[in-house]
């Protein structure tokens, strides 16, 4: 819980303040998903710190992997007290809270931030157990192969858009991307060859890179006026399709003993898990957000203030 929140208040604060940075409009996309590739190589240090410390020291003294990982967040403290930081939007010219939720676009942006963060975390949470138990690999393979290789992926999109992103047009991207992803669950969920399912998780990583920043990026430009405020309601969303997603597939998972009997059953074996079955039909997480960007590009661009 601590660490939750912890990590809630850095998606809170930092990207209004990478938005907000004195920067060409068309890089602004650019920047945000810099920012979020970087999430990318923390985890792909976690999972690499973590599975070589659990060698070394032996899985009786997990408890010792926080007390380490916690010198990250420390040096975070020491860089803040001295890290000059960009006003943002002033309080008589921020959105209300109120009006941002009475527009049928924000509320669409907030679908965007939920598919987004369920395709993201539930691949990324439950890729592990998959190749572990689905797909025959073990414990340590699984781990590198499956979350670290996804989050390596991931960054590299992230990293890359970054780079280069602002020749790209970000919607074209989103839906592309998105629809990606879903194709990268099927695979997963319906290959009988184990290192192709492993590759379409790690995949995944790829296609869902820009789904989170992009969100922010693409709500930021049509809502100028938001603030922090409107940066803690996307990233609520995106917590919330975080925790639903991965819930979400192990309920799934475990109807494949009963009402999902006869569709497990033509789907490869997955040791019992019922993880294919769940994978399958978690395809339609990312299709909803794919769908959802199509609404928003017809949309009106609006900066609403008051």
């Amino acid at each position: 819980m601590v660490y939750a929140v912890g990590g809630g208040l850095l998606e809170v604060l930092l990207s209004p303040v990478v938005e907000h940075l004195p920067s060409p409009e068309e890089e602004k996309a650019a920047g945000m998903a810099l920012l979020h590739s970087f999430y990318c190589w923390g985890q792909v240090g976690v999972v690499v710190g973590t599975t070589v410390l659990l060698g070394l020291l032996g899985p009786a003294l997990w408890p010792v992997l926080p007390l380490l990982w916690a010198v990250v967040p420390l040096v975070n403290l020491a860089l803040f007290l001295r890290v000059p930081l960009p006003d943002t939007v002033p309080d008589e010219h921020r959105t209300p809270i109120r009006s941002l939720l009475g527009t049928p676009l924000f509320l669409m942006a907030l679908v965007l931030m939920m598919t987004g963060g369920a395709a993201e975390l539930t691949m990324s949470q439950w890729s592990s157990f998959f190749a572990e138990q689905g797909t025959g690999f073990g414990k340590a393979a699984g781990d590198l192969l499956g979350p670290g290789l996804f989050a390596i992926l991931m960054g590299l999109g992230r990293l890359g858009y970054g780079r280069w992103g602002q020749r790209i047009p970000l919607e074209p991207v989103l839906i592309g991307s998105s629809a990606g992803a879903a194709l990268c669950y099927v695979v997963a969920a319906t290959s009988p060859v184990p290192a192709v399912s492993l590759a379409a998780c790690a995949f995944t990583g790829l296609c869902i890179a820009l789904l989170w920043p992009g969100t922010f990026s693409l709500t930021a430009a049509r809502f100028r006026f938001g603030g922090a405020g409107m940066f803690a309601l996307l990233a609520l969303g995106g917590d919330a399709g975080g925790a639903f997603g991965p819930w979400l597939a192990g309920i799934l998972a475990g109807l494949t003993g009963g009402p999902l009997a006869g569709l497990a059953e033509l789907l490869p074996v997955d040791g019992g898990t019922g993880l294919r079955t769940a994978l399958l039909l978690c395809a339609a997480i990312p299709l909803v957000f794919c769908v959802t960007v199509l609404a928003v590009r017809r949309s009106t661009p609006v900066t609403v203030a008051e």
